[in-house]
């Protein structure tokens, strides 16, 4: 397994490079701003990138996702009935992409964004169970992602808590990738720390242990940060239905 985390400090953002290096086969998740710093690190780790991933679609920073899918040759993955005018490799709830030894297993938890997915990975040269999962933006280190972004907050929140019971269904040991980091405003609580584990954020994430559901929507709504800037216009962007701004 390799497995390379990419910080942005503008936007605030977390992306990620992984894959079987004994097969040369790798994906990344959650690109953004330059596509050359994925494309050198695939070099330099000899892995040949066979899939990029959005989690969602985002409203808080321009997705390099479907550049970065035509410079590599890869295919773009979003979830199959994510809301986007353009071709993409649609995957849905249980389906597996393979890289090698690596296998990414695909998690729908909307909440954040209708269309949002998870996504625990495997290294079956060390154990079939997963290593350790991407969580976008629905599980951060601290929060959970802010629910009023694609529908309304109390709406959104009780999709959310669905897929927080899916998420805290997996093993405590797993390392959670998430997203974003402190200073994105996806999230009221983040850490600066850009990695937890399944286990730590349930005993200390305030958010991730409400067990009520209408405890967890009150919290989920209330105390909401302003929105990104133009979220609208952003999501428009990443969906396909707009033209970034030159």
């Amino acid at each position: 397994m390799i497995l390379r985390q990419f910080l942005r400090a503008s936007p605030v953002a977390a992306s990620y490079l992984f894959g079987c290096g004994g097969r040369a086969a790798g994906a990344v998740v959650d690109p953004v701003d330059d596509i050359g710093a994925y494309l050198r690190m695939a070099e330099e780790t000899g892995m040949r990138i066979r899939y990029v991933i959005d989690t969602h679609l985002h409203a808080d920073h321009v997705s390099a996702g479907r550049e970065l899918a035509e410079a590599a040759g890869a295919s773009y993955v979003l979830f199959a009935e994510a809301n986007a005018a353009f071709p993409f490799h649609g995957v849905r709830d249980g389906d597996v992409l393979e890289l090698g030894n690596v296998t990414i297993h695909v998690l729908h938890t909307p909440g954040h964004t209708p269309e949002h997915i998870s996504l625990p990975v495997t290294d079956r040269t060390r154990t079939d169970e997963p290593w350790f999962v991407l969580t976008g933006h629905t599980l951060m280190v601290g929060d959970l992602g802010r629910t009023e972004l694609a529908a309304n907050a109390e709406d959104g929140a009780r999709v959310l808590f669905r897929s927080v019971q899916r998420l805290k269904a997996l093993p405590d040991y797993l390392e959670a990738l998430p997203g974003a980091y402190s200073g994105s405003v996806c999230g009221r609580s983040l850490s600066g720390k850009p990695s937890s584990t399944i286990g730590f954020e349930k005993r200390h994430n305030k958010a991730f242990r409400i067990e009520d559901e209408e405890a967890f929507v009150r919290a989920m709504a209330a105390d909401l940060p302003p929105p990104p800037a133009q979220a609208a216009e952003i999501r428009a962007v990443n969906s396909g239905f707009k033209e970034a701004a030159e």
